[in-house]
């Protein structure tokens, strides 16, 4: 049937378009992803363009993000950018198949795309970030052009004049062979970029702190199967950032420079020069802003790192309290990100530091090496910089950082909250003794009392694990006489100031997430 015939020609026409657009956006990335590694690997199109568009995405949105996807955000963000540059290559190789010209020319318009994104980001270096993006975009144009050319007459037979089907699929798998190699050098060269700062990393010796933590109290770990750890390993720790690519950054070349508004004595200092200097070591849970009621964006861990405030003095920093002309520090990191803090907070006596030890070790790329920022009682948008490199006093009404310009609120303290980590939501326990258990937290004010609530019933109160110092969390638990059936369990919190965590729910945004915690079971 002629009909048929024809439908099934114009299919076969379009498979041989799509698969010349989608090899010609794998050459362009792959190109891109060579020239990045020469240039700068933070400079890939995939990397600037998913920043810029993390950097344009409205709050609500990126809080949905990290509540569906978790930790695994950046990834589902960067499948989608493939994703949809797969869909629109493939249509653009269909174009190109009668308009050629037309389809590398959309192919360029990406290329321009990415160089925009890339000059847009808070650091760009200037005209270079924009090569990888430029180069494998004519990369891509060109064997689209190609391609669609060869794809026009690959159903011809052998010898009929033209490319024929055995033609174009060699065309197409010596540019797919290309391609994988150029990326692979790109992976290949990006990955000795980073080598020298691997090796900073794995040589620093940390020096033994002046003034060490306090020995952990016995009884601080319950021996409650499923409560969470005291201590978070590194491994386990939190991350959330909206770095698509880790910074890794060699500690010898890194300086913090400390600078702005009422300081009278601007410093600039290396790694040594902090390490030299008597440092602290202290237990101190961090949390994001985005951690949910009950929610996982919470850990705790042995925190090493220079006093914050010894810094700020010797610049000549005075708090608003004392006479001072700046009431925010902005943190400024390797990559552009800045966080604002009050001074006051930071200048009061609690242990903000400047930290580059954590648990033991140096601090992860993941968490900030060589050097972050942390300030207890703050949610870590408004305290825990990574990868600092920067400290500029100013006002609040003179600048807002990062967070702020996306309508997050300009001072974060952390609510008092709590969470039971156990029996597990929708699980189902046997009648009679069942422990409850699980963390309460109010940094820099510390917890005196947990509750339970069973349905509608009288508060009781959870029995409390020893209290390592007000800027950690602490384990609670409490034995229920549970009975068969369907149960609904609540717990709060009192911190040191006398309140109590209040049930009035509330979102992450603009200043953390309100609320009680309750889990549901069905006892048998």
């Amino acid at each position: 049937m002629p009909g048929v015939s024809t439908f099934r020609s114009t299919l076969v026409r379009a498979a041989w378009g799509a698969l010349a657009g989608l090899l010609s956006a794998y050459t362009a990335l792959a190109v891109a992803e060579l020239v990045a590694g020469l240039v700068r690997p933070a400079a890939g199109p995939v990397t600037v363009v998913g920043g810029a568009v993390i950097d344009r995405t409205p709050a609500p949105v990126k809080d949905f993000a990290i509540r569906t996807f978790g930790e695994n955000d950046k990834t589902a963000l960067q499948l989608g950018i493939l994703a949809i540059l797969g869909l629109i290559a493939c249509a653009l190789g269909i174009l190109a198949l009668s308009r050629p010209r037309a389809g590398a020319a959309g192919v360029l318009l990406f290329g321009i795309v990415g160089a925009v994104a890339a000059l847009s980001r808070p650091d760009s270096t200037g005209i270079g970030d924009v090569l990888p993006s430029v180069v494998g975009a004519l990369a891509g144009a060109l064997v689209l052009y190609l391609l669609a050319a060869k794809a026009v007459q690959a159903p011809a037979p052998a010898g009929a004049g033209g490319w024929s089907r055995r033609g174009f699929l060699t065309a197409a798998g010596v540019t797919a062979v290309a391609a994988t190699s150029a990326g692979a050098l790109g992976r290949y060269f990006g990955g000795r970029q980073g080598q020298g700062a691997v090796a900073s990393r794995e040589s620093l010796v940390l020096p033994e702190p002046a003034s060490p933590a306090p020995a952990v109290p016995a009884g601080v770990q319950l021996k409650v199967p499923g409560i969470t750890a005291f201590t978070t390993p590194n491994s386990d720790f939190y991350r959330v950032d909206t770095a698509l690519t880790v910074p890794k950054v060699d500690a010898g070349t890194w300086r913090l420079r400390i600078h702005g508004k009422g300081v009278t004595r601007p410093r600039t200092y290396t790694l040594d020069q902090l390490l030299a200097r008597p440092l602290i070591e202290r237990d101190i849970t961090l949390t994001c802003v985005s951690n949910e009621v009950g929610g996982p964006y919470i850990g705790s861990a042995r925190w090493l790192g220079v006093p914050l405030a010894d810094l700020l003095e010797e610049a000549g920093v005075r708090p608003p309290s004392k006479g001072g002309r700046a009431d925010q520090l902005v943190a400024r990191s390797v990559d552009g990100m800045t966080l604002g803090s009050p001074v006051e907070d930071v200048m009061d006596g609690r242990d903000a530091m400047l930290a580059v030890g954590m648990n033991g070790d140096p601090l992860p790329f993941d968490h900030g090496f060589p050097v972050r920022m942390l300030v207890p009682g703050l949610y870590g948008y408004v305290s825990a910089c990574k990868w600092i490199e920067d400290i500029e006093l100013t006002t609040f009404d003179a600048y807002d950082p990062y967070w702020v310009k996306r309508k997050w609120a300009r001072r974060a303290p952390i609510k008092t909250q709590s969470r039971i980590d156990t029996p597990k939501p929708f699980a189902r326990p046997t009648a009679g003794t069942v422990t409850v258990a699980g963390v309460a937290w109010a940094q820099h004010r510390g917890i005196t009392r947990v509750q339970i609530r069973v349905d509608d019933g009288p508060w009781q109160d959870a029995d409390l694990a020893a209290q390592a110092g007000v800027d950690t969390w602490r384990q609670w638990s409490y034995r229920w006489n549970a009975t068969p059936g369907g149960h609904n369990i609540t717990v709060r919190a009192t911190d040191g100031t006398g309140q109590t965590q209040t049930e009035q729910r509330t979102r992450t945004i603009p200043d953390g997430a309100s609320g009680r915690h309750s889990v549901f079971v069905t006892v048998t």
